[in-house]
């Protein structure tokens, strides 16, 4: 049963489209948040995710590395990171990065969007993220810690309802470029159009079939690597 959630799930995903914000729904930076970038970098990517997500995988391990290199590492530009977990997974492994220190968490998150096919599909996917988290630094004692704090759980959970309800996010990954929504997963070339402000981002309300071959690419592999542990 678990399997057939988590297939429909995964096909869900699969449904992208764009859609612009209106200005009283637009994220701003709060003291929790987890920022990648300069404080004073002028250009704002909010990313709402979820970490059993295929495409925001995708994202993260071939359109990020990009932004990265070409517009946060220079200081034109930071990521806010805003979890949106879609399942139990992806909400246990959301609390883990939480706990960690502020400037360890976007190497964890990296890691665990790498390893996202082996632990998330995993039959023991707590012990899964404990290895990963050991290697962030965070030992056994503070590991159960973490993960038995209900506060924290229920303080990602209260996050994501409220972006439901405040931004109308329906599906990761969802982002907001200097107050545009984006939703899917975009390649670089399609997403750079965004940060250079393009105004014509977007407004064909289709993502490219470039980007739909690759996040395809991406499900057939979850598929495969799901169905062989069955």
């Amino acid at each position: 049963m678990r399997k057939i959630w988590l297939i429909a799930a995964a096909l869900a995903w699969t449904a992208l489209a764009f859609g612009p914000a209106r200005a009283a729904d637009v994220p701003q930076i709060q003291p929790d948040d987890r920022v990648l970038g300069k404080a004073d970098a002028p250009i704002v990517i909010f990313e709402f995710f979820s970490l059993t997500c295929p495409h925001c995988a995708v994202f993260d391990q071939e359109t990020l590395p990009l932004v990265k290199k070409n517009w946060i590492d220079t200081g034109k530009a930071k990521l806010v990171y805003r979890d949106f977990p879609l399942d139990q997974e992806a909400l246990f492994a959301a609390v883990v990065a939480r706990c960690l220190p502020p400037q360890r968490y976007p190497g964890f998150i990296d890691a665990v969007f790498a390893s996202q096919r082996d632990w998330a599909t995993s039959g023991d996917y707590k012990a899964a993220l404990a290895k990963l988290a050991k290697i962030a630094g965070m030992n056994q004692h503070d590991f159960d810690a973490c993960t038995g704090d209900q506060k924290m759980s229920d303080a990602v959970m209260a996050a994501e309802f409220d972006a439901k309800n405040r931004y109308e996010i329906e599906s990761t990954p969802t982002f907001f470029v200097n107050g545009k929504k984006v939703v899917g997963d975009l390649a670089y070339p399609d997403f750079v159009k965004y940060l250079a402000g393009d105004p014509n981002a977007g407004t064909t309300g289709v993502a490219t079939a470039a980007a739909d071959r690759r996040i395809l690419d991406r499900v057939r592999q979850w598929f495969g690597a799901l169905m062989s542990r069955s």
